[in-house]
């Protein structure tokens, strides 16, 4: 009697709250008017309407998710014998009308309908927790209106949800592997009187203790790192934010989420045979989230054939463009550079320094190719201020101890050998402050060479970009999709006002 006098009661709800259910084609957030109504009527039901939540004593208590996950082994007409189980979450039942979003708790037992539906044999009904005021869309399409409305999207877009489920499960599992490992956790400075570690534009802000003078947000963790090996920690490893105060495209944004670790006494091929074995294994992984716990998401379908392929920078881009490179240490190579585009018909760079140069006759010439996983190695020496360098012995050029894992035509990892001469490190700081601009903000790093002095061991470092690697593994082809809240152009524009959230997009 209980059970049917609480059932009426809560079907006596939805019929209340149907009448309030707006036109398919009106945008719910701005008819303030009907939700007012639906305010009123929600009131008007005598109880209330965001009660504190109380924890079941006789039941264990779970999340909707945590109950998909436990029970979705689960067989057609199949109830396990456990004790009861309490659910809370939302629920989306179009009979609801506007309250269409509900929280709520109930109590039961997981149970699988013949239909193959997983649900709960109640023995108590759901409660009203916390209702939603809005008409809950049937989708979203519009790429603003998503990302403008991210609480919205991530309830009726299953792979945006999933999107970032996964982001999560794979951070967590680099983590795991490195630590497995025998690699030490640790977090060093966001904010610091240079930037350094990368040839970027940094951000600059002030803090009230130091009020004339500027202070940077961090490009790379890389010097804070390796000045960790320099006091005895040999295997370290971050995963944090930088900064870069750069353009915004599909692929890119000024904030974002990278991983880094370095070891003493570790060589470019143990490096690469670390990257390869990590790769297989987290692409084996996607292939098993795919499979039941994230379907929305598809599987990986690039090869993880070890030992993939090398290509060597200067000598594979001399066999592509049909030509010799100038020696790019002499005071001529970038005129003779410039002069190899202009006969072959290629748009200068902005700023064409040497390395710009350089750069942008890679991704001509050799990136596309790398669909598959492919290793870029042996950059000329003014790629790599930090790495190691050494003469190749077949194109006679100075080149750096580094490799670029590609993927579908993207770089996903940076490694190499780190620079451990002081002198050398000076004369190559010294190097890279000769192509100065707006966009290279570089200096020679006085407190990081005197750190040097003391020593570095041969030390290998590995970075790579936890957020493009996410984009690669879930086939994602915008850097907003693995966000929480989009790029930095959405997130500044979210107190601008924006597109509403119609109910029939």
């Amino acid at each position: 009697t209980a059970a049917a006098a609480s059932y009426l009661r809560f079907y006596s709800v939805a019929q209340d709250l149907s009448r309030f259910k707006p036109d398919p084609n009106a945008i719910a957030t701005s008819n303030a008017s009907l939700n007012d109504t639906r305010t009123e009527a929600l009131r008007n039901l005598g109880h209330d309407l965001y009660p504190r939540f109380v924890p079941d004593t006789t039941a264990k208590t779970w999340s909707t998710r945590s109950f998909l996950d436990r029970f979705v082994s689960l067989a057609h007409n199949e109830t396990p014998d456990i004790p009861q189980a309490a659910l809370t979450g939302m629920l989306n039942d179009n009979h609801l009308g506007a309250s269409a979003h509900i929280g709520r708790k109930g109590q039961g037992h997981p149970h699988r309908t013949k239909r193959g539906q997983l649900s709960l044999l109640v023995t108590e009904l759901p409660r009203l927790l916390s209702p939603c005021l809005h008409e809950l869309p049937i989708g979203l399409q519009d790429p603003e209106t998503r990302i403008r409305n991210r609480h919205v999207d991530f309830q009726v877009n299953d792979r945006a949800a999933q999107i970032l489920r996964f982001r999560s499960l794979i951070t967590s599992r680099i983590r795991e592997y490195l630590q497995a490992q025998g690699y030490l956790e640790v977090q060093t400075p966001i904010m610091a009187n240079l930037a350094g570690g990368a040839v970027a534009r940094p951000f600059q802000t002030q803090a009230v203790e130091f009020l004339n003078r500027h202070i940077e947000l961090r490009t790379a963790p890389e010097l804070w790192l390796k000045r960790l090996v320099l006091g005895g920690f040999e295997r370290i490893f971050e995963i944090g934010p930088c900064f870069r105060n750069e353009g915004i495209d599909k692929i890119h944004n000024p904030e974002f989420t990278t991983c880094e670790f370095y070891e003493a006494y570790a060589n470019l091929d143990y490096l690469t045979d670390v990257t390869e074995r990590l790769i297989s294994e987290l692409v084996t992984y996607t292939n098993q989230l795919t499979l039941k716990q994230l379907p929305s998401l598809s599987s990986c379908n690039f090869s993880i054939d070890k030992p993939f392929p090398r290509v060597d920078f200067l000598e594979i881009l001399q066999r592509l463009m049909n030509a010799v490179l100038p020696d790019l240490k002499s005071p001529n190579a970038q005129a003779e550079i410039i002069q190899l585009f202009q006969a072959n018909g290629i748009s200068l760079p902005e700023s064409p320094t040497l390395p710009k140069l350089l750069d942008r006759l890679a991704s001509k010439y050799l990136e596309p190719s790398c669909q598959q996983p492919t290793w870029i190695i042996h950059h000329p020496e003014c790629l790599a201020p930090l790495a190691k360098s050494f003469t190749d012995p077949i194109t006679k050029q100075c080149v750096s101890a580094r490799a670029e894992l590609f993927i579908g035509g993207k770089e996903v990892v940076n490694t190499y050998e780190e620079e451990n001469s002081p002198f050398e490190q000076r004369r190559k700081f010294e190097e890279q402050v000769k192509y100065r601009n707006d966009d290279n903000r570089a200096d020679v790093d006085e407190d990081y060479l005197k750190a040097l002095e003391w020593g570095l061991p041969p030390t290998g470092g590995w970075g790579c970009g936890v957020d493009r690697l996410v984009m690669l593994l879930s086939g994602t082809d915008r850097i907003n999709d693995v966000l929480p809240f989009g790029n930095l152009r959405n997130v500044v524009s979210l107190g601008k006002g924006g597109r509403d959230v119609s109910v029939s997009q």
